[in-house]
């Protein structure tokens, strides 16, 4: 079977454009590899034209507008993720503007499909009772639970993404002092965010119960499964849902209704902003690529801004009762006011 036009160039996008040339993680690559899949099924099932048959001459505007549409339609899909398909497809066409220029009208037509706005979500975080509440809920007698607990408290404390919780391993922690941990995050972007006591006393039980200071053990998984694999951003989605159950059905006020590994992100920043810390090293050890995201954390605090507003105050609302209040004559009060 001779490769079409279409194969050939999307491998080569794949696999040498954005991993060599571009120096994009593997984790976008990934995710432009499902939009595609994506895309081959919309074409499959809604065109019917299998994806050994397409060609770059198929894929018009038009097209992807429907492939779009029918994201949002029929698979019930956010905004959000419309616009991550659209941007693996803005990449993949401005590929072929350089390496099949023959059709730059058509690329720049699918180029000029613009981006949907979307409503920014509040942001879902615990405070420090529910955070204490998600944390006891482990069993501490069982290694199980002893790793549940080290993992969700370093997820925290470290206000590291779930990833950078997957992609740990025990020679990015440094136990001496000043205890410090290595988190390789988007981009590949590394950052050093420094370990608290009771943070070091977890991991140093965890790693010895689970032989990680093994010379050997360098390269593991910091957490694994019982396969001795890394785990998977479900499996760590799982651990945190089965404590947050236990802990709601404790106190449903402290624990929201919905809650994801992000929360705990979210929540550390929160409470590091609550308590003074200068927005500058809140963006450091979240690992932000600018001070203007960590920004939005102090734009939702409440509690600050009722301090902000309370010290600020002045009392201007009059202490006396007006005169009427006591008189029972409010009519007679009423003409005689502008006297």
């Amino acid at each position: 079977m001779k490769p079409t036009d279409f194969s050939k160039t999307l491998t080569d996008f794949l696999s040498c454009y954005l991993p060599a040339e571009k120096g994009v993680s593997l984790h976008t690559v990934c995710s432009y590899k499902d939009s595609f899949i994506l895309f081959l099924n919309f074409l499959l099932n809604k065109k019917g034209i299998q994806a050994n048959d397409v060609t770059l001459k198929m894929i018009t505007k038009e097209i992807i507008v429907e492939f779009l549409t029918w994201i949002q339609t029929e698979r019930n899909c956010r905004v959000v993720t419309r616009n991550v398909r659209l941007a693996a497809i803005h990449s993949f066409f401005r590929y072929l503007q350089y390496s099949h220029p023959e059709n730059m009208l058509e690329w720049q037509k699918i180029l000029s499909i613009p981006f949907k706005k979307s409503e920014k979500g509040t942001i879902n975080y615990l405070t420090l009772d529910g955070i204490k509440l998600l944390l006891a809920q482990p069993d501490q007698q069982t290694a199980k639970g002893r790793r549940d607990l080290a993992l969700l408290a370093l997820m925290y404390d470290c206000g590291a993404r779930v990833q950078e919780i997957i992609d740990l391993t025990p020679v990015m922690i440094r136990l001496d002092t000043p205890a410090t941990i290595k988190l390789k995050g988007k981009g590949g972007k590394t950052r050093i965010v420094p370990l608290m006591n009771e943070q070091i006393a977890l991991l140093k039980l965890y790693m010895s119960e689970n032989k990680l200071f093994e010379p050997y053990a360098n390269r593991y998984p910091l957490f694994h499964n019982s396969r001795n694999e890394k785990l998977t951003r479900a499996g760590i989605n799982f651990i945190l849902s089965k404590y947050a159950k236990l802990a709601r059905e404790k106190s449903a006020t402290l624990i929201p209704d919905k809650l994801s590994c992000h929360s705990l992100r979210h929540s550390k920043a929160m409470h590091l902003l609550q308590a003074g810390v200068n927005l500058v090293y809140i963006r450091d050890i979240l690992g932000h690529s600018s001070i203007q995201i960590t920004e939005h954390y102090a734009k939702i605090d409440s509690r600050q801004k009722r301090e902000a507003i309370e010290k600020a105050y002045t009392d201007v609302v009059p202490q006396n009762n007006p005169s009427w209040i006591d008189n029972e004559d409010l009519l007679s009060w009423l003409k005689s006011f502008v006297k």
